[in-house]
């Protein structure tokens, strides 16, 4: 009879779990709501995250176009800079691409993406329906994250496949050509455009997890998306003040250009180690805010 005793409870809560007397529905699985593949399809069909991928793929062309018009930079002996050397050959046209655009259009695009994650259900007055299939919070973020995560991988992935192929085409292909005249050749030439898509992936995080905070604390994507974008100018602004002296490496911005060391032929470590650090560090922050944040908001009202 103790036996049987014993059986009893476990029965009976496995008949409870089954039949959601627990309050849950029959069926229902907090780690089955709001699945990845969904929500990712889900922003692929939007117009917005469309154009935001359009623009990035035809950027390149852009860019090609306006170098076209302009004087022939192959005529000159001694090319000093990266926008000298990018009219040589297809990968030094990629890498001068994505110098161009770290300091604006890829935070913009980042921004875009984090911020409008969950500013937009909140204006479309959605996100309280999502609270109440129940999707918890915490996978509620974490899966708007990750999505936003993808779509701006995809848009640097883009970018510089753009780039590549594109001033291949135009250009011709080729060894990448130093600043300092010297040529990159083996294996590491081939791996230098991934590695500074690795270094901006993890340097524009800090910008990812601040648009994410905006973005739970404020009903206007638009707003949220600004005001990353706009702290980012700033902090660049603060950057170029030489006053500022050692103050300036506490900015989020100061090494977002330190994958430049990767065209050396020996290669310091130091400011890509430390830019890794400092946006570590920051999205640390920003990241355990949002979810601090939106764990204890009101998104129901």
């Amino acid at each position: 009879m103790r036996e049987e005793s014993e059986l009893v409870p476990e029965a009976v809560d496995e008949h409870a779990r089954a039949s959601g007397v627990d309050g849950s529905a029959p069926g229902y699985r907090a780690n089955r709501t709001l699945p990845l593949n969904v929500e990712l399809r889900r922003q692929l069909t939007r117009k917005r995250t469309r154009v935001v991928l359009g623009c990035l793929l035809a950027l390149p062309a852009l860019l090609i176009a306006a170098f076209a018009l302009g004087e022939n930079e192959r005529s000159r002996p001694r090319a000093t800079d990266l926008g000298d050397l990018a009219v040589f050959n297809g990968s030094n046209f990629a890498v001068f691409t994505l110098l161009l655009c770290t300091h604006l259009l890829l935070v913009l695009t980042v921004a875009l993406f984090f911020g409008d994650s969950v500013a937009s259900e909140s204006s479309w007055a959605s996100l309280r329906y999502l609270a109440t299939i129940p999707v918890p919070r915490h996978r509620l973020l974490r899966q708007k994250a990750l999505v936003a995560g993808l779509l701006s991988g995809l848009g640097l992935c883009l970018l510089t496949l753009s780039a590549l192929a594109t001033g291949t085409l135009w250009y011709g292909s080729g060894e990448l050509i130093t600043p300092d005249h010297g040529m990159l050749t083996g294996p590491w030439s081939a791996l230098v455009l991934p590695a500074v898509c690795g270094y901006l992936a993890v340097h524009l995080t800090w910008v990812a997890s601040l648009a994410l905070l905006l973005s739970v604390s404020t009903s206007n994507p638009l707003a949220a998306v600004g005001v990353s974008v706009g702290i980012s100018v700033v902090s660049q602004i603060l950057d170029n003040i030489s006053r500022l002296g050692q103050l300036r490496l506490l900015l989020p911005t100061h090494h977002a250009t330190a994958w430049v060391d990767l065209l050396d032929s020996r290669i310091d470590w130091t400011n890509m180690a430390n830019g890794a650090l400092s946006a570590a560090v920051y999205a640390s922050v920003f990241t355990t805010a949002a979810l601090v944040r939106f764990q204890r908001g009101d998104i129901t009202s």
